[in-house]
């Protein structure tokens, strides 16, 4: 990866600041953006544990749709620069074959349609035979289902800020973790002698997106670090257990006195307690 004055190259990582609308139909709707004021205003909320800010970008990748990557190629760090897409260059045309009637019986059996908390409606978003699609009209008997991408068929306007090239290896890789998976800020991060050690947060050890994520994550700091090994660290850490005392048994009948100085040591016979165990 490298980057330079006349601009960024496909491939590079950059911390990069956006907003992305989507204009059609009479209206216009935020896709996306780094930006929390403009989320703000825009209604939007982040997903719970997700924050707004500049986010690591891979010039050139898969984040967004080809023909806004292709646009990002060239751009200079620093620089901010507004473009429109046609649709064409951005989520596609619309195309008619990509909306098709269920019977209702059908969807009913639907894994998501079979919890407690299921709500069918216009809008509702649906995954039938591994196609995630939107209701966009349902009666008693027949629901219709658009498996066209959400902004399908409608332009797109963004503004992009290439804040910072991200060269240092250690921030690439967590990049690269964010990219993957995401709370790149989460993991422990180390590279040394061309060794790449990420330590897994607490919170994506029984992650299943994590388990999904991991292969998609050891090949994209392959490609892009080219280290000679990675290691994924994974630590679980048993908690200590303390055993209480066992109580001194009891007695039928007090027992006698004894004289004062032997007393002390024989006023509460017990047990010793258990050694502490881990």
């Amino acid at each position: 990866m490298s980057t330079d004055a006349t601009g960024t190259k496909a491939g590079d990582l950059v911390l990069l600041d956006f907003e992305l609308w989507a204009e059609g139909g009479g209206r216009t709707d935020l896709i996306d953006t780094s930006r929390e004021e403009v989320a703000t205003t825009a209604g939007i909320k982040p997903p719970e544990g997700v924050t707004f800010g500049p986010r690591p970008h891979q010039i050139g990748g898969d984040y967004f749709p080809g023909g806004i990557e292709a646009a990002l190629v060239g751009v200079a760090v620093g620089s901010e620069v507004a473009k429109e897409f046609p649709p064409a260059e951005a989520f596609g045309e619309r195309d008619p074959k990509l909306i098709e009637l269920f019977s209702m019986h059908e969807i009913s059996r639907l894994p998501e349609m079979r919890r407690e908390d299921a709500h069918l409606d216009i809008g509702t978003v649906l995954n039938i035979r591994n196609r995630r699609g939107r209701v966009v009209t349902l009666t008693a008997a027949r629901v219709r289902v658009d498996f066209n991408p959400p902004y399908a068929g409608r332009k797109v306007r963004g503004t992009f800020k290439v804040l910072e090239a991200l060269t240092d290896p250690e921030a690439q890789a967590r990049a690269v973790v964010d990219l993957a998976y995401g709370r790149g800020k989460e993991f422990t991060v180390k590279v040394h002698q061309h060794v790449v050690t990420l330590k897994v947060p607490e919170r994506a050890k029984f992650d299943l997106g994590w388990f999904a994520a991991k292969p998609r994550l050891i090949e994209r700091i392959r490609s892009t670090l080219k280290p000679k090994s990675i290691e994924i660290v994974e630590e679980y850490v048993t908690p200590s257990t303390k055993s209480a005392p066992e109580a001194a048994p009891a007695t039928d009948a007090p027992a006698e006195a004894e004289p004062a100085a032997e007393a002390a040591p024989h006023a509460h016979p017990r047990k010793a307690p258990k050694s502490e165990t881990a």
